[in-house]
């Protein structure tokens, strides 16, 4: 479809009678949202759905007493068509810009890359990429910034439609593409799947991605939305989201992603069925157990470190004698043994704090020592950080290993800063057995895993 051709639709479906629109939120009691399915941003389906945008839309919807409603769309030009029409409230992550639509504050600001296989040299300037052929997705605001770049400049744009950006990323992996052009923060997030990728060269300016709200009710959302947004970065809720979400997603670098790829097709198989055993004796799905013994042992089961920790789970002696392991250098017996251990830990965690950190809280644990982690939650009080909360407790967990901090302490010193490494590092692990690894299916299903 040509562009003109589609101004011209656009600018039909704002003629519109007012009845082919949406009502207003207040009258259903709905927030009904477009939004772009892709990797930490939105994903999943019917309650098992989450995401950062996910998430942040939700909590927009409660604070209006609203449920949210989400439709996906399939790619950005149809994102911003159901705004435009009016059949939706909100569109979600939407870069700022177009006339037609109220847009919110801006809730995060990205560069675009080219990207492109590590065995590519090059592009290394704008002018490189003249006569190259680019693949965006369909609707994307980088096809309009590559052709709007000098005819010295100006490659050849390739729109693919129904796709999201990890697919185009992928499509560099396997050389189906030469060069790809994506949002920063999707190319931080491909890298932990497609380690082969890099980002070559970054374009021109920096791009405002927020909220575009159609309808009738559009410009009385927009003021809530804003009201909200700027709530939400006041009191530190959108700096725990983006933790929750990317966070870890930079901890390891493209090397040891690729080596630990490797490791899950070569090393992995012979262990999958007892990792599937631990799943169904503890409810913890079977992929962040497998996690957690990589960042361990990477899957040796007669791993043995220099304070005597041993086994696929790393077992301290008295952990394994509290739990009866017979033999710590037996791979199935460590691996049900250290996700029992894990599985206790999460129950010793406070209800009061709420998944995913009380996963990652109990996973530091694992780490520290009950002991550790019991002094680091009280001492959050006195650095006016939440200890129910990973984004909060992993500012504290660094300070165990000061003297005058570890002094008040009956547990005394601890590594902490290697308990929040460890931590991000099984995050980053297990959001790539998730892409690649199915989920255990058994008559126990995973009842503790990351949501």
């Amino acid at each position: 479809m040509s562009k003109l051709l589609r101004l011209l639709c656009c600018l039909l479906v704002l003629w519109l009678p007012a009845c082919s629109r949406i009502e207003p939120p207040e009258t259903s009691g709905r927030l009904v949202v477009a939004i772009r399915e892709a990797p930490a941003f939105f994903q999943g389906e019917g309650d098992n759905t989450s995401g950062f945008e996910h998430d942040l839309v939700t909590a927009f919807a409660d604070s209006l007493g609203l449920k949210a409603q989400f439709i996906k769309a399939a790619d950005p030009y149809e994102l911003n068509d159901l705004a435009l029409a009016g059949r939706v409230h909100l569109a979600a992550s939407m870069p700022i810009g177009n006339s037609h639509l109220e847009y919110s504050a801006p809730i995060r600001k990205v560069r675009q890359w080219i990207v492109g296989h590590n065995e590519l040299l090059g592009p290394e300037s704008l002018a490189d990429l003249a006569g190259k052929t680019v693949e965006v997705l369909a609707g994307s605001s980088i096809a309009d910034k590559l052709r709007g770049l000098n005819e010295a400049s100006r490659p050849n744009v390739v729109e693919i439609p129904g796709i999201n950006e990890m697919d185009l990323l992928q499509r560099v992996a396997k050389h189906q593409a030469e060069l790809v052009a994506v949002h920063d923060i999707h190319l931080d997030v491909g890298v932990n799947f497609f380690p082969e990728v890099q980002a070559l060269l970054p374009l021109p300016g920096t791009l405002d991605i927020g909220w575009a709200f159609g309808g009738s009710s559009a410009a009385s959302l927009r003021e809530k939305a804003d009201a909200f947004i700027a709530e939400a970065r006041a009191d530190g809720r959108l700096a725990r989201l983006t933790d929750r979400y990317f966070g870890h997603i930079k901890r390891i670098d493209s090397e040891g992603i690729a080596r630990f790829i490797d490791d899950a097709r070569s090393r992995l198989p012979q262990w999958r069925r007892d990792f599937h055993a631990a799943q169904d004796l503890t409810g913890i799905d079977w992929r962040l157990i497998a996690a957690l013994a990589y960042q361990e042992s990477k899957w040796d089961p007669l791993a043995t470190s220099y304070t005597n920790v041993r086994g696929m789970m790393m077992l301290t002696e008295d952990t394994a004698d509290y739990l009866r392991v017979k033999n710590r250098l037996d791979g199935a017996e460590s691996i049900r043994a250290g996700a029992r251990y894990l599985a206790e830990l999460v129950e010793q965690v406070p209800a009061s704090a709420g998944y995913p950190d009380r996963l990652w809280l109990a996973l530091s644990a694992y780490n520290l020592g009950m002991g550790h982690f019991r002094g680091a939650r009280a001492m959050a009080a006195k650095f006016k950080r939440d200890p129910d909360v990973w984004y909060e407790m992993k500012q504290v967990l660094p300070q165990l290993a000061r003297p005058e901090i570890y002094a008040r302490l009956k547990s005394g010193p601890a590594r902490g800063g290697e308990a929040v490494i460890m931590v991000e590092n099984i995050r980053s692990y297990y959001d790539v057995l998730c892409r690649f690894e199915a989920p255990h299916v058994s008559a126990y299903p995973a009842s503790i895993r990351p949501r």
